[in-house]
């Protein structure tokens, strides 16, 4: 049985300290469950500038796959990310002729947002990696954190491990009005 989806809420991208690792924050607004995706610097790049309603004085890779897609004679509906596994988030976005192209989260949502289209989380993906702020630091299952395929290095269980502890650290002082500009923490 396939639950729908949820319409999330694009809260903003920051980086985790000590680590410099950008990740951006989705939330549920009828729950306010968190799901954090570790993405890399040039997706968070391309986010936060959105948000912060920056324009590049030329087109930019995200800003070209969405005109691209206008000019082919449709429309980014949404970006929907469909999965998790083994803490990689997938993603496709949905086109207005009913196509479906699969995509890395992170460039998903940076479409999403240039084409004002709605960010869209499957219920079960939801339930998966999806963080109550308030009782974030108890979980202790193995993380499904939202590591983005563009981020390199991630390995064994150790590595995962302090990545979790990190993460923890960071939900322990996050609050989601640290997002309210949609931009990054400039600390």
């Amino acid at each position: 049985m396939n639950l729908p989806d949820i319409e999330m809420t694009v809260l903003g991208v920051r980086v985790e300290l000590p680590g410099n690792q950008p990740l951006v924050l989705l939330q549920d607004p009828g729950t306010g469950t968190l799901v954090p995706i570790w993405i890399g610097a040039p997706e968070a790049s391309a986010i936060a500038l959105w948000q912060q309603g920056i324009a590049a004085p030329r087109p930019m890779t995200h800003d070209l796959l969405v005109e691209v897609i206008s000019a082919a004679g449709t429309t980014v509906e949404a970006a929907r990310i469909s999965s998790v596994e083994e803490a990689v988030f997938h993603a496709e976005l949905v086109l207005g002729n009913g196509a479906r192209v699969d995509a890395r989260a992170s460039d998903a949502i940076a479409c999403a947002l240039r084409a004002e289209a709605p960010v869209l989380c499957a219920a079960e993906v939801l339930e998966a990696a999806g963080l109550d702020p308030d009782q974030a630091q108890d979980v202790d299952e193995e993380p499904e954190d939202g590591v983005d395929e563009s981020v390199a290095g991630v390995g064994g269980a150790a590595e995962r491990d302090a990545e979790l502890n990190r993460f923890r650290e960071f939900l322990d002082t996050v609050d989601p009005e640290d997002f309210a500009d949609g931009g990054p923490s400039q600390s």
